[in-house]
């Protein structure tokens, strides 16, 4: 008969009769390394110290371009490090009428309004389907919307320029709309979807053994369960879209049509060598200010969005 006890592996004990009795192998548990406390110190110095460099490379630009567009043109050449003598809120005023900021506002505000809308309807339709029911194809079409975010959307301006144009949607807002779904719905359908798939299969049996059918189930048990998804990916989708330049400058020429962005170039070329660099400040706060608004709402919806797809 042999007993295990705990001391070094592989030594072998001899019984009391000198060697002619029950061999007792004893085995020792490893001692567990304990981190050094020192190196620990180490590395929470250095990841804190990359944590405050990257917050003031990143939250200087955005304070000194705020602290600019209260300035006068003079101060900004003369002291352009200094805090203005005051708070000049003409410069704001002088953009938003006289550079027509307010009409590219607008004109941004209902255009990525609407293509959010569209984004997220169609896009968690989509990703619902496609995570949730099996059918021919099913991987098929999830893998060609994962292949339409490695299209670089410059090689299509021009074949896009003349399907708008044909369709009669050059420089129209539902047009620019369309575009903007289009060329958001890839992200949005590959984020859903891996989003869909962790959400529980049981309410939504339970909803289908209620007698709900497959739309009711979808708009009012399983959206409002995919809440924290949609804010997270609607977030990235607002900061794309409020940002978009390439889109509109092809597709959206006329004076009165055009967005947030083009405002903000054409303000910046047609200067000329008259520089009124605190109005062209004052437009690029004024286009910061909803996408840092936006984060700052949505940041913990955000985090939780992203994070929630790991965790069933």
């Amino acid at each position: 008969m042999k007993t295990t006890d705990t001391a070094t592996p592989g030594v072998e004990t001899p019984g009391p009769s000198g060697g002619s009795g029950p061999v007792v192998t004893k085995t020792v548990a490893p001692t567990p390394r304990k981190e050094s406390k020192s190196e620990g110190a180490v590395l929470n110095v250095f990841s804190h110290g990359v944590l405050i460099i990257w917050a003031i490379m990143v939250v200087m630009p955005l304070l000194w371009a705020v602290m600019t567009s209260f300035k006068t043109d003079r101060a900004i050449f003369t002291s352009p490090w200094s805090l203005p003598d005051g708070l000049h809120f003409e410069n704001w005023s002088r953009a938003w009428s006289q550079a027509h900021m307010s009409d590219y506002f607008m004109n941004t505000i209902v255009v990525v309004g609407g293509s959010l809308i569209g984004t997220l309807l169609f896009g968690s339709m989509a990703a619902y389907v496609l995570a949730r029911f099996d059918f021919p194809g099913n991987r098929f079409i999830y893998f060609l919307f994962i292949g339409g975010m490695s299209f670089p959307i410059i090689l299509a301006l021009v074949p896009l320029f003349y399907v708008m144009q044909n369709m009669a949607l050059l420089n129209t807002p539902h047009g620019l709309i369309l575009v903007y779904i289009a060329y958001s719905l890839p992200f949005t359908v590959f984020f859903l979807t891996a989003f869909f798939r962790t959400l529980p299969t049981s309410v939504a049996e339970a909803a289908f053994v209620d007698g709900a059918s497959h739309t009711r189930t979808f708009f009012q048990v399983m959206l409002p369960m995919a809440k924290p998804g949609l804010i997270s990916v609607g977030i990235f989708n607002f900061l794309g879209q409020w940002n978009q330049y390439l889109l509109p400058t092809v597709l959206n020429t006329e004076q009165d049509q055009k967005v947030l962005s083009q405002g903000l170039v054409q303000l910046a070329t047609s200067q000329g060598y008259k520089g009124d660099w605190s109005g062209l400040f004052a437009g690029l706060v004024m286009a910061m200010l909803p996408v840092l608004a936006a984060y700052i709402i949505f940041q913990r919806q955000v985090v939780a969005g992203l994070t929630a797809g790991a965790v069933k």
